[in-house]
């Protein structure tokens, strides 16, 4: 507790701006719960395109020599420690929900696979019935009445909305586990975290490709089903669930 609140002294101004942000720029609009709101739809195509070159020319085949260069097991442990290093972050936001259940889960689970899974690279905790609750400060601001907002296209990241990407942001201020590693573990944590989105994108290969590469618009293909997804997380009604892609590489 005391690591924690040390930790969040030093960048709380700058977390209060960005959800205080988010607040006043959600709240200007009307509650979205279906359809779509994309005003800035010319950009968000300009940043697409510019993700699917980026992936074109270096994500997907750096995902596919990582996959094809690591087994199954050496990946799957990979993604076992960033998932691990993701659970602290989860707590937090749980608290901040007021779902004091899936705090203790995610606590519980956190705690149980780095004293029995070596840190996180194995998952005992899944064989004991404790699954991770996954949440994110963008599900915080949905949970005390924020908007989604528009649509948008972030660089790199791939398909948001303006209420999830202020999440994405807070996010980085609120996972005390990672932000009080020493430099160089911090580093480590940061390549397991990217080696597990390329086994991601390495996973779900056909799937990627098929929506950057092979649909008639991907631009609007990725923001149907990130949409659809999103808010199928969020408990709001939905048609049906998109492609658990979409879960995997964008969701959180």
């Amino acid at each position: 507790m005391i690591v924690a609140l040390t930790y969040f002294r030093a960048p709380v101004r700058a977390a209060y701006f960005l959800i205080w942000l988010g607040v006043l720029g959600a709240c200007s609009q009307a509650t979205v719960t279906g359809g779509i709101r994309d005003p800035y739809e010319s950009q968000n195509r300009a940043t697409h395109n510019a993700n699917v070159a980026l992936d074109a020319a270096l994500v997907r085949p750096s995902a596919n020599v990582y996959g094809k260069a690591l087994p199954g097991p050496v990946r799957q442990s990979v993604g076992n420690f960033a998932s691990n290093l993701t659970l602290p972050g989860f707590v937090v936001n749980n608290i901040l929900q007021g779902d004091i259940k899936s705090a203790g889960q995610n606590g519980m689970r956190f705690l149980f696979n780095t004293v029995f899974g070596l840190g996180g690279v194995l998952d005992p905790a899944s064989d004991a019935g404790l699954f991770a609750a996954k949440t994110d400060f963008g599900e915080t601001l949905y949970v005390w009445g924020v908007p989604e907002g528009n649509f948008v296209v972030l660089p790199v990241i791939g398909p948001s909305t303006e209420r999830h990407m202020v999440g994405r942001v807070v996010d980085l201020f609120t996972n005390p586990v990672i932000a009080t590693m020493p430099r160089p573990e911090r580093y480590y944590a940061l390549g397991t975290t990217v080696g597990s989105r390329l086994g991601d994108r390495y996973r779900f290969s056909n799937t990627v490709d098929s929506i950057y590469y092979d649909s008639a618009d991907s631009y609007a293909q990725a923001r149907l089903l990130y949409l659809q997804n999103r808010r199928f997380q969020l408990g709001v009604s939905v048609a049906e669930k998109s492609d658990s892609v979409f879960e995997e590489l964008y969701g959180n």
